[in-house]
């Protein structure tokens, strides 16, 4: 009897152990019901991101590109801790290229500064194919601008600025095209001269105009010269037009100032040719 008794309390002890551990798991798994209750609509909130209208979101799950990007606008729905997002700005974007050092093919050092307009027409390429496609594009909008203003000479860069625009547009779109990233213009903003090349440029202008104005001039002495042998020929013919000028200038001289002209009377009139074939 008393070894019957020691058996049942023995075992009445296992069935308390046994009552301890299962609450404990009880207790474990209540706390984190709890937990997840409280988490949940937080994590509900994280799944949803909201992209505005002049982007659109490359989105990567486990490092590879969901199958719906790119994403947006509006609002997207992404999975936390396994989806990453990358949005893209479609806007127009701008880049003041630093002035640059050009040597032209007439051998002329000058500094040439621009400006280059462009846009993101492709966001999947500009992820998948570029690190960052605006560092890049400045780079290769620079090199390109320094390759073709060597092609010009320093008065075609001057003068043919909207041709070198459009080329330059033309040989960054080549590249930039395989980016996702059109160009819409590139403008040549400034050229600077050397000082010394300026005043060489002025005199050399100077002495151009010098040159063109005594040139005129000489044209004009040339045409007064075969006018006034002409107008001779004619009073030789007429010798009555030679007393008309004679009284046209004695009228000038006494419109111009008040003076006294004193001349020989009677003057002698020149016959007509009527007289003289009479």
């Amino acid at each position: 009897m008393k070894a019957s008794n020691t058996m049942d309390k023995n075992k009445y002890k296992v069935n308390l152990m046994e009552i301890k551990e299962e609450s404990l798991k009880e207790k474990i798994f209540r706390i984190l019901a709890i937990l997840l209750i409280i988490i949940f609509p937080l994590s509900l909130v994280l799944c949803f991101r909201v992209v505005n209208q002049y982007k659109r979101a490359v989105i990567l799950r486990f490092g590879r590109i969901r199958a719906d990007s790119p994403a947006g606008p509006g609002i997207i729905w992404v999975v936390p801790c396994t989806d990453s997002v990358l949005l893209v700005d479609l806007r127009t974007q701008s880049l003041n290229l630093a002035p640059q050092e050009i040597l032209t093919k007439d051998s002329v050092t000058v500094t040439v500064g621009a400006v280059m307009y462009f846009h993101v027409s492709k966001p999947l390429s500009c992820v998948m194919n570029v690190q960052s496609h605006k560092m890049s594009t400045e780079l290769i909008a620079v090199s390109t601008l320094r390759n073709i203003l060597g092609r010009y000479t320093l008065a075609d860069l001057l003068t043919r600025r909207a041709l070198i625009s459009q080329t330059t547009k033309e040989e960054i779109d080549k590249v930039t095209i395989e980016w996702g990233v059109e160009m819409e213009r590139v403008e040549i903003k400034d050229v600077l001269l050397p000082f010394e090349l300026q005043k060489a440029m002025a005199a050399e202008a100077e002495g151009t105009r010098i040159a063109k104005a005594k040139i005129i001039e000489s044209q004009g002495e040339i045409k007064a010269a075969e006018n006034l042998k002409e107008a001779s020929r004619i009073m030789m013919e007429n010798p009555q037009i030679l007393l008309l000028r004679y009284l046209q200038t004695l009228n000038f001289i006494a419109a111009q100032q008040s003076s006294t002209i004193f001349f020989p009377f009677p003057i002698e009139i020149p016959e007509l040719h009527g007289t003289q074939r009479m």
